[in-house]
């Protein structure tokens, strides 16, 4: 089971065919639940791998230890020729992110120069935050960018269509159990 946890949008854009679309913040707020649903062949799926290893992080504190991150992302395995699904074009978040910081940097090294230079001050503010960024594996910019318009897809995953699309471990088990006698369950 391939769980991508981008956003709407990016899932939207570009994903592995058959994959679900389990947000970060969703997986987050119901990762308990979630890992209720889940069997033990688990991918987690994002751009560079940092959001699926905070998700796979996530899972493993709920007793889903088996999840793998998958190397490369999305478009590492697009680019490996694997079967993907593509739709409207977007830039990727992390691609906004790096764009916003470096206009607010020269922002404010051009207005350091010519309007105060306390405006320099920006700069240094972009730079703690981008430290931090990396130091806390987290990204306030990107949070702040992905609610924006052109980053929402037509609809956003709710818990009802991206968690409760899972049959949970009791119907699975059930279902397996309900075979003939004798005959090993496919995985």
């Amino acid at each position: 089971m391939v769980i991508d946890v981008r956003s709407a949008a990016e899932f939207e854009s570009l994903h592995i065919r058959g994959s679900y679309n389990v947000p970060l913040p969703l997986l987050s707020e119901h990762t308990d639940e979630l890992a209720a649903r889940l069997g033990s062949r688990v991918v987690l799926a994002c751009q560079s791998g940092v959001r699926a290893e905070q998700a796979r992080q996530r899972l493993a504190a709920s007793g889903i230890g088996a999840a793998h991150v998958l190397t490369g992302g999305v478009p590492g395995f697009a680019t490996a020729g694997g079967d993907v699904v593509r739709g409207k074009a977007r830039w990727d978040l992390e691609r906004q992110v790096r764009l916003t910081a470096g206009s607010l940097v020269l922002v404010g090294m051009a207005g350091g120069r010519f309007v105060s230079p306390k405006v320099r001050m920006l700069a240094g503010a972009i730079g703690t935050g981008l430290t931090f960024s990396a130091a806390t594996n987290t990204c306030a910019m990107g949070r702040a960018l992905s609610a924006m318009p052109w980053n929402k897809a037509a609809q956003e995953p709710t818990r009802e269509s991206a968690i409760l699309q899972f049959p949970s471990t009791s119907n699975q088990l059930s279902s397996r159990m309900s075979g003939r006698a004798g005959e090993v369950p496919a995985a």
